[in-house]
């Protein structure tokens, strides 16, 4: 089982960077618990991997199109949870590599915002949610995870950042994994559960077909929170923590 955690006990980062393959996976994943890190004053910043041209339902939208919406959803969707800065890299949807250009890439980002805490998606393979099996989830893990550990703090990695763009090197003291299958801590998120799926929903591409998205999110939720030992009714977002100082 692992621990219970209400946000306010554990001390909120003062920079937060979360990446993300997709516009929409921070909204299924862990918006709730970075609602709460900004009402105690995290300044968070968002990076997303891929264009997501390969997401959607409308099979009569161009995927050019498909493109440019999901990004006005993913800046409007992260200003409802308090979040300005959003940053896209805009990768392929689908055919995502932890390639050397995408952790220079991350690296790079991750110099900008010298975040003391980093959520990524995890690089391992979670075989309890089909939803979590997606191949670009775990690519973007893989880069990130080398991006953080060791590249973004070594000056002799990717030496052009540092050379012509004046990036020193950033040590990520910590990470949160998320959509792993070895989850060591449970934030509540039963108080801004509704912000979180007014924030989904804001990705209508997305979501748009779903006959009850509440339901579906209370259902996952929920069962977070069981597996980290919250009272009934309680909703949590799953992570495991990483301690890379």
């Amino acid at each position: 089982m692992g621990d219970f955690t209400d946000v306010p006990d554990r001390t909120a980062p003062q920079s937060l960077l979360v990446v993300a393959a997709h516009p929409d996976d921070i909204e299924f994943c862990v918006s709730g618990t970075v609602m709460q890190w900004i009402s105690h004053g995290a300044r968070v910043t968002y990076c997303i991997v891929t264009d997501g041209g390969a997401g959607g339902y409308d099979a009569t939208l161009p995927r050019q199109a498909m493109t440019h919406l999901r990004r006005a959803e993913q800046v409007h969707s992260a200003k409802l949870s308090g979040v300005q800065d959003v940053r896209f890299l805009g990768y392929p949807d689908g055919a995502v590599e932890p390639s050397a250009a995408l952790r220079r890439d991350l690296c790079r980002v991750i110099r900008q915002v010298r975040p003391q805490r980093a959520v990524i998606p995890s690089p391992e393979i979670n075989w309890q949610r089909v939803a979590d099996l997606h191949p670009d989830h775990r690519a973007v893990g893989d880069a990130a995870l080398r991006a953080v550990y060791p590249e973004a703090r070594n000056p002799f990695a990717h030496p052009q950042l540092l050379r012509d763009e004046g990036l020193t090197p950033w040590a990520v003291p910590e990470l949160w994994l998320m959509t792993g299958p070895s989850p060591n801590q449970y934030v509540d998120v039963t108080a801004v559960f509704d912000r979180k799926v007014d924030a989904l929903r804001l990705h209508t591409s997305q979501t748009a077909h779903f006959d009850d998205l509440a339901g579906l999110l209370r259902g996952w939720l929920a069962e977070h929170a069981r597996a980290g030992g919250l009272p009934p009714g309680r909703l949590a977002e799953a992570f495991q923590i990483v301690d890379t100082a």
